[in-house]
């Protein structure tokens, strides 16, 4: 994988990387930025995105002991490219995407998230 993620590169390697929002729903700032969120959603379709409120699905998200929200993943079979807190600005997360770093091996969290994303991606659907 490349240092930059893009279509072609995400397609060769065989990886869709999956950009997941560990939110909650009492977070003012997690509200604003969820149309935001969308919004690159739609404009980088080489990615899939999530939303998980931590609070609704604590099963996946406990272990990720998120203390600033919003929280961003951005991982994929490859591994975590990014786990962090995310200002809520559109234009730093479409930023982010473009400069991806390489993977590094992904955690068991990790793993048991995008498993229970990839079994059922309907309940974390967003826009």
């Amino acid at each position: 994988m490349t240092d930059s993620a893009t279509p072609e590169t995400l397609r060769a390697a065989g990886d869709t990387l999956w950009v997941v929002c560990l939110c909650a729903e009492w977070c003012g700032a997690c509200r604003e930025y969820r149309p935001l969120f969308e919004k690159v959603a739609h404009a980088h379709p080489q990615f899939r995105f999530a939303w998980v409120d931590i609070e609704d699905h604590a099963e996946l998200a406990d272990d990720f002991d998120v203390e600033t929200f919003p929280t961003l993943l951005v991982a994929g079979e490859s591994g975590t490219r990014f786990l962090g807190p995310m200002l809520p600005h559109g234009e730093t997360l479409a930023r982010l995407l473009g400069a991806l770093q390489p993977a590094q091996a992904p955690s068991a969290e990790v793993q048991t998230l995008l498993g229970a994303l990839a079994r059922e991606p309907g309940t974390f659907e967003i826009g």
